[in-house]
Formats: structure tokens, sequence, C-alpha cells
């Protein structure tokens, strides 16, 4: 753990965070930090994929000390991609709309102002990523918070179909939604060297705890301990899965003897017709391996 030096600080911010005032947002979080004698390198781009590649850039050829992005878990999640593996930190303006990994790590969230301040003075620390690869080998993406695989994966999918509400609400929309129709997902998992078979509702390998905007999937995940939590609910009748789903929000739905967790360094999972999510972001179709990438990334905290 070592104290933010950082004197050049590469800026990447999402137009979208914070009801669309992601450009106000921007302007704030680079004059506070111009106000605190860093110096700031504009690092957006006509669209988001040549914004990620100046920030890339700007990462690989050490034109900066520190990557800043403002965003939500999407923003952070690419952040940590991009950061992953090198000696740049990254520092989080979490403004979006769920902050899950924001507010998992003890970051302030929707406040730029105390934002900013931490990232000021705050202290760099190495934590773990998820790091997906797909059935070739080839690395996906990395993550900070869960991998989606299940009953949560195909919610995302349908909510990212959905135009209408905006925010959490389209998430919990798609839910209600998605139940009449869901049934158990056959998974074959390997688990370090482990191989095993399951029929489940909902399996999500986790390196951080929360995601969905609050749920506690994996109440016990530790970004620090070189694992991740591979969290099973099996089997179980419709109006069953309805009763425990909600507790997920609490972190209370453990206890329930359809839930199971695992922890293990490397996973393997395969399956039909799911997309993996994380971070808020379409990650690829399954199947793949996950591994814990232990320290892949040096934070603000």
């Amino acid at each position: 753990m070592t104290r933010v030096t950082a004197a050049r600080i590469g800026l990447l911010v999402n137009p979208t965070a914070g009801k669309h005032r992601g450009e106000q947002i921007g302007t704030r979080v680079a004059d506070l930090l111009e106000a605190g004698g860093r110096e700031v390198v504009d690092l957006t781009g006509l669209d988001a994929t040549r914004a990620e590649a100046k920030a890339r850039r700007a990462v690989a050829t050490g034109d900066i000390d520190l990557l800043v992005v403002a965003g939500g878990d999407g923003a952070a999640g690419l952040g940590a991609n991009i950061c992953a593996d090198t000696d740049v930190p990254l520092g989080i303006v979490a403004v979006g709309t769920g902050n899950d990994n924001a507010r998992e790590l003890g970051l302030p969230v929707q406040d730029v102002e105390a934002s900013v301040q931490r990232i000021l003075q705050g202290s760099v620390r190495s934590m773990d990523l998820g790091r997906v690869s797909g059935p070739d080998g080839e690395p996906v993406r990395d993550y900070l918070g869960v991998l989606s695989c299940g009953f949560d994966a195909v919610v995302n999918e349908r909510a990212n179909r959905m135009s209408w509400p905006r925010g959490p609400q389209r998430y919990n929309l798609a839910i209600l939604r998605e139940l009449p129709v869901f049934g158990a997902i056959h998974y074959d998992l390997t688990i370090d060297g482990v191989e095993r078979e399951v029929d489940g509702m909902l399996v999500c390998i986790a390196n951080g705890r929360a995601f969905g905007g609050g749920m506690k999937v994996a109440p016990a995940a530790d970004v620090d301990d070189g694992l991740l939590d591979v969290v099973i609910v099996h089997d179980i009748p419709v109006p069953t899965f309805l009763s425990v789903f909600p507790k997920v929000f609490s972190g209370t739905h453990t206890t329930h003897p359809a839930v199971e967790i695992v922890r293990g360094a490397r996973v393997s999972i395969a399956t039909e017709r799911i997309v993996s999510y994380a971070d808020g972001e379409r990650v690829a179709p399954l199947p793949a391996t996950v591994e814990a990438a232990r320290g892949a990334l040096s934070i603000v905290r």
C-alpha cells in the first residue's frame, strides 16, 4: 500500500453517466484534480472505442501516472481492463446507476468532490480481478465484481433489449418478465480441477461481493484472497426461487439449502445459450474459463 503521488492523470468519462451529465461531471473532476496540483490529460474520444484506444495508448506509453474513470460499473470495469497488469493505478469517480464495485470497495458513491479527494489523498493497493478466457484459451475480459452465468445473465440480456424504464427499474422489470418462463439450466463445471454437473437456477463466479444494484450475491467474497466464489442456486421450483432471490439484497440467501458456494482459483463453465455478463457489460457466450488474477490491478482505495 502506497500513497498516491501521480502528477499526470488521464481522465476517461462516460458521457451518459450521472443521468447524461457526463461532460459536466468530467469538467468538475478535471477542475478539482487541477486545483489539487495535478496535470489532467483528456482521454475523451469520438466514441467509446476511440476513447478506450486513447487510454490504452496513454497507459502503454507512460504518458500518464494514473487513470481516473468517471461513470458506473461499466466505466470502472473498462478502467480495470485498461490498467490490469500495468504500473498505472486506477481511480474511480462512481456516478453511475449501480456503482456496486465502488460501494463494495469502500469508495465514495455519487459524490464527485469526495471521490476526487480520495484519489488525491488515498492509497494505492493491489486487488484481484476475475480473468475470463474463451474456449480457445484466448483472453476475453477482466472484471472487478461478479460474472453472471444463469438467471442473472438471462435477465441482463433481456434488460439490454428494453428501452424503458431507465436505471435499476429496468433490471427489476426484466426479472418480473423472465421469471414465468425461466427454468433450471444444466452446467458442466470444473473448479480447481474437480469436475461436476449442476442443474441450477443461478450460477455466478464472484471476485467481488455484489452486482445488479446492491445484490450481495457472494457476501463473503474477498478481492484480495486470490480466490473466486462460485455461487450456485440449485434446481428449485420457481415459487421457491421467488422466495429465495429477494434475500440476495441482504446476503441472507446463503442460508437456504439450495444455495451452495464453492471457492476456487480457476473455474471452467459450460452450458448452452447463455451469454455471460460482468460489471454491467456483456462479456461472452459460454463456455468460458475464469481465473483469479491475483493482485492484477492497482487501485486507489
